[in-house]
């Protein structure tokens, strides 16, 4: 279920305040951020967000087309090995 429209969209404040020194200072640096749910404003467009998965932070770029998008959607947390039918099909 989506949030509440009248309560807007969730980010935490760390966040906002990383985002805003790294505008200021115009260097081209990675924030690392342990926040998968908090929503991607358009103040983040053009900065790189190390999003941490579990296990390592996962480098993402923010475009136009990631606003009102969470930070979790575009760092997997599961590697996909492939199906176990897989395997069947191939000795064939």
């Amino acid at each position: 279920m989506a949030r509440s429209i009248w309560k807007g969209p969730f980010v935490d404040g760390y966040l906002l305040k990383k985002a805003e020194a790294a505008r200021s200072s115009a260097r081209k640096e990675i924030i690392r951020i342990w926040s998968r749910r908090s929503t991607i404003l358009p103040q983040f467009v053009g900065l790189t967000f190390g999003v941490y998965n579990g296990q390592k932070f996962i480098p993402v770029l923010v475009t136009e087309n990631m606003v009102g998008h969470k930070f979790g959607e575009f760092s997997p947390t599961r590697t996909f090995r492939g199906h176990g039918a897989d395997k069947k099909v191939r000795r064939a």
